[in-house]
């Protein structure tokens, strides 16, 4: 048996599974508000407390870099070590592994239900696959085709540097120059780069921001939701939301196709993280994959590329679920 968990800052999602049922038909699932426990070692005792099967190894996804077999979750001040783990749930293994790792081993095991597609383009058979999440931060990761199954590696490409494509982006790029070390696409392209991005274009004057606004935005502790959902708001429209959702979309565009052209993803582009499912209507928009396909003489290959968006939210527990049984069943083996 396998406890198989998707380890955030918010929430932690936790299952046991078994090899006869899969990854995709958790024996038992539950969510925790990851912030009421001092550690997950805690936050695991007491799921492990609530059932009576009894658990051989563990395999989770977490929400920051992995280490020598250490994390340090985003937003948390836990330190996970997978010996002290091992060691306090009384488990033959313990598997840690970045949580854009765990969504991208779960893209293999997606169905048309899990899915909405931008971009039908023409799939290559077994080729490389790339995964973009903007979520509170943004996530990339990437699948290469072994010669028997998917094998998924994770990446910091979210910090890579932004480039701007238009006279906009350029003067937003001065602008956030002025106020960071380094402006990268997740400064952008994330929960915590949309209110850059509506930062610059309320200093610039580009739009009013509105009173009813402002006066959320002041006691907000986190502004994201607040500027995305006036964005799409069709009854009391916010011109600056929604040119602050139309920028971070065409960068998001820009950056995917990036990414796509960095691992030559003929087999597919994904859309994790949180934000997509929310503005899958703006997303469908012809800007997304205008900016996707603005590749100069590469434009052609880049179009052909499918695009789908994940709309399944346990899919990065599917893809620690299926790691652990893959490596239970020796089918992979750790990699660093």
């Amino acid at each position: 048996m396998l406890l198989a968990g998707d380890i955030g800052g918010t929430k932690t999602n936790l299952g046991i599974y078994s090899t006869e049922k899969g990854p995709r038909e958790p024996i038992f699932e539950t969510t925790f508000p990851s912030g009421k426990y001092a550690s997950l070692e805690t936050l695991v005792s007491e799921f492990l407390s609530e059932v009576t099967i009894e658990i051989d190894r563990a395999s989770f996804g977490v929400a920051g870099p992995v280490v020598g077999s250490k994390a340090k979750i985003t937003n948390l001040p836990w330190v996970i070590d997978e010996a002290k783990l091992r060691e306090t749930l009384n488990l033959k293994s313990v598997s840690l592994f970045n949580d854009l790792k765990a969504i991208a081993y779960g893209v293999p095991l997606l169905e048309s239900e899990d899915l909405r597609t931008l971009n039908e383009g023409v799939p290559i058979l077994n080729g490389p696959l790339a995964v973009v999440a903007p979520g509170t931060g943004l996530g990339e990761a990437f699948l290469i085709w072994d010669g028997f199954r998917y094998r998924a590696y994770s990446s910091e490409g979210g910090h890579a540097d932004f480039a701007p494509n238009s006279s906009l982006e350029i003067e937003l790029l001065r602008y956030l120059q002025e106020k960071m070390e380094h402006v990268s696409y997740e400064s952008i392209c994330s929960g915590h780069g949309l209110p850059n991005v509506y930062g610059y274009l309320k200093d610039s004057g580009y739009a009013e921001e509105p009173a009813w606004l402002a006066g959320k935005l002041a006691v907000a502790d986190d502004p994201t939701p607040f500027i995305v959902n006036a964005a799409l708001d069709t009854e009391q429209p916010c011109e600056l939301c929604k040119v602050t959702l139309s920028i971070f979309v065409s960068a998001l565009g820009a950056e995917s196709g990036n990414l796509a052209l960095k691992v030559m993803a003929t087999g597919g582009v994904y859309l994790g993280g949180g934000i997509p499912p929310r503005i899958i209507s703006i997303l469908e928009d012809r800007h997304f994959m205008e900016s996707f396909t603005r590749k100069g003489r590469f434009s052609g290959l880049v179009s052909r590329i499918p695009v789908h968006v994940i709309t399944n939210p346990k899919i990065a527990l599917i893809g620690a679920a299926f790691h652990g049984l893959e490596i239970s069943q020796g089918s992979i083996k750790e990699e660093p």
